[in-house]
């Protein structure tokens, strides 16, 4: 691990125990979800941010991932999502041994982590696709971006303000298109639809790809 005299002792000690991809999404599964608004103002927050409120959301938790495991030699690498409802999705990932895996929280089940088990960013987006599919979205298209070219000397890591131009240039960057049929998004939202209506508001945890996923945080889903 780097030493870098900017993080404070609570800081590292976090960067310490978090030595892996894995470590670091289980201490952000053990965070509350940040829901922001209401009652609220919308947040953005850094990794100290997230440190000092123990509550995340997907853009948050990516950021925090990329933070940490920087520390420990990854780059921060950022994939990002664009959805025909423009409720757009954000992840950390990197690659071991050549193979492509992530890190995230969401507010569903399925677009958490995924293990390092893929060959391409573009084979590890697709597992995503599914999941994604809920009463509106449906992904449109993705992007992997390395937050020191985009970003530079800007403060994401570690600044006590809302860190909005890391979400302004991921919106701005180009995404590749991922094109799906209409036939089988509108199957899967029917059965989306349906299952939630059979289950109490439960969100389903049906798709076939669930031994490629990290574990999720507990929760009713």
């Amino acid at each position: 691990m780097r030493a870098n005299p900017a993080f404070t002792a609570r800081e590292r000690a976090i960067i310490r125990r978090c030595r892996s991809p894995e470590a670091v999404q289980r201490f952000l599964n053990r965070l509350p979800y940040n829901n922001e608004p209401p009652p609220g103002r919308a947040t953005l927050r850094s990794f100290r941010g997230v440190v000092a409120t123990r509550t995340v959301h997907c853009m948050e938790a990516a950021l925090t991932a990329a933070t940490i495991l920087e520390q420990h030699g990854y780059p921060p690498l950022i994939l990002s999502f664009e959805s025909i409802d423009e409720l757009d999705h954000v992840l950390f990932v990197y690659q071991r041994r050549g193979l492509w895996g992530s890190i995230g929280r969401s507010r569903d089940p399925g677009l958490h982590g995924r293990k390092p088990v893929f060959k391409t960013a573009r084979a590890l987006a697709l597992t995503y696709v599914e999941p994604y599919v809920d009463y509106s979205g449906r992904v449109t298209g993705y992007t992997v971006v390395d937050l020191r070219d985009l970003l530079g000397d800007y403060d994401w890591r570690l600044s006590e303000q809302n860190v909005w131009k890391a979400e302004r240039v991921l919106l701005e960057a180009p995404h590749r298109p991922i094109v799906t049929s209409d036939v089988r998004i509108d199957r899967l939202r029917r059965k989306y639809v349906q299952f939630r209506k059979e289950h109490d508001g439960r969100k389903p945890l049906y798709y076939k790809d669930r031994h490629t996923w990290t574990p999720i945080p507990k929760g009713n889903w």
